[in-house]
C-alpha cells in the first residue's frame, strides 16, 4: 500500500518500548493499524512493536511462474518439433523424454525470475511516495510515521510527544519540531 504524503508525520525514538506506547496512544486517538509504520535499521521481531502484521502474497508469485514458465516451455518443444519434423528411425516427432528436461528447465526459470519480480513488488520497491523520512533512522533511531493523518496532525503529534519522541518531523510544513 503506497502511503500518501498529505498529512504525514514521523516520529523518531531511541526505545522500542516507547514506540509501543505510541502505537497505543495513536490507536485511542483513533488512528487505524494500516495508517501506522514503523521504520528501523534493527530487524525487531514482527509484532515486536504491537503493529499489525503485514499481509504478503509472495508465495503465489512461484506458482504462476512456474506454470507460465512450464506453458512456454511447452510450446517451444511441440512448436519446434512439429515447425521442423525430422523422423529419425521411425521414432515419434513429439517425443516426451526429451521434453521433460526442457520442461524442468522451463518451469524452473519461470518459477525463479517470478519470485524476484513478486519480492520486488511485496518489498514495495522503488518507493515512489513522498511520505517523510529521516537519515537518523539508519543510524539506529526508530521511525513511527502516521500517513492519513489530515486534520488530526496535532493529535498525532501528541501522542507521538507523550510517548517519548525525540523528534517529529510534519509532512505538510516539513519542519522538525
Amino acid at each position: 500500500m503506497a502511503t500518501t504524503a498529505a498529512g504525514a508525520v514521523l516520529g523518531l525514538f531511541t526505545d522500542p518500548s516507547a514506540v509501543a506506547d505510541a502505537i497505543d496512544g495513536l490507536r485511542a486517538a483513533g488512528f487505524e493499524g494500516s495508517a501506522i509504520k514503523t521504520y528501523t535499521d534493527t530487524p525487531y521481531p514482527e509484532g515486536a512493536f504491537g503493529d499489525e502484521p503485514e499481509q504478503h502474497r509472495l508465495y503465489v508469485f512461484p506458482f504462476v511462474g512456474g506454470l507460465c514458465g512450464f506453458s512456454v516451455a511447452l510450446l517451444i518443444t511441440i512448436g519446434t518439433q512439429m515447425a521442423y519434423p525430422i523422423v529419425t528411425g521411425g521414432k515419434p516427432i513429439l517425443s516426451v523424454p526429451p521434453m521433460v528436461h526442457v520442461l524442468y528447465e522451463g518451469t524452473m526459470l519461470g518459477a525463479i525470475l517470478f519470485t524476484v519480480l513478486g519480492i520486488i513488488f511485496e518489498s514495495r520497491l522503488p518507493n515512489f511516495s513522498s511520505a517523510p523520512y529521516d537519515p537518523r533512522i539508519s543510524e539506529g533511531y526508530i521511525g513511527l510515521l502516521v500517513s492519513r493523518a489530515e486534520g488530526r496532525l496535532d493529535a498525532a503529534e501528541k501522542a507521538m510527544r507523550d510517548a517519548g519522541a525525540v523528534d517529529i518531523v510534519n509532512q505538510q510544513t516539513g519542519a522538525r519540531r
